[in-house]
């Protein structure tokens, strides 16, 4: 089975759930096991808050208005690419921004948490355009009964 959709979304808080929903929704209907789904859901829903809060202003001062979410479920795989407008990372800053921020910090967990929940990860920019990319893969499992049967 072969499933996969995309949203433009604006960047505003209250696109997070939607998107998140929209995730675990598709994620019942093709048979997935809920803690997997739990899992993508999670590290979806960290995405989108970094792509909402950090997706703000180009390098040329212009504002950023939306962001777009893409998943991709093919076979036993899942892959989900979260991209903003922003400026994007620090050159060579992938490393230390995969790095666990100390206990006392009040952000900086997000990028930390999608690389635990997920199965591999990867954080860039959007090449040629700017914008921050996360994207993120995890080995899918099937409840015993899938609501989606081939036909």
């Amino acid at each position: 089975m072969s499933i996969w959709w995309s949203l433009h979304l604006r960047r505003d808080a209250a696109s997070v759930p939607l998107a998140r929903r929209l995730l675990l929704g598709t994620m019942e209907s093709a048979g997935v096991d809920p803690d997997i789904s739990y899992d993508l859901s999670v590290a979806l829903t960290e995405a989108c808050a970094n792509a909402v809060e950090h997706g703000g202003h180009t390098g040329r001062g212009t504002p950023c208005e939306a962001y777009r979410v893409t998943a991709y479920l093919d076979g036993d795989q899942c892959r989900i690419e979260v991209v903003d407008s922003g400026p994007g990372f620090p050159a060579g800053n992938a490393r230390t921004l995969l790095s666990p921020a100390g206990e006392e910090a009040e952000h900086g967990r997000g990028l930390c948490l999608i690389q635990e929940l997920a199965d591999h990860v990867h954080i860039g920019n959007e090449p040629g355009r700017g914008g921050a990319v996360v994207r993120f893969d995890k080995v899918l499992k099937w409840k015993s009964v899938p609501a989606l049967l081939p036909v």
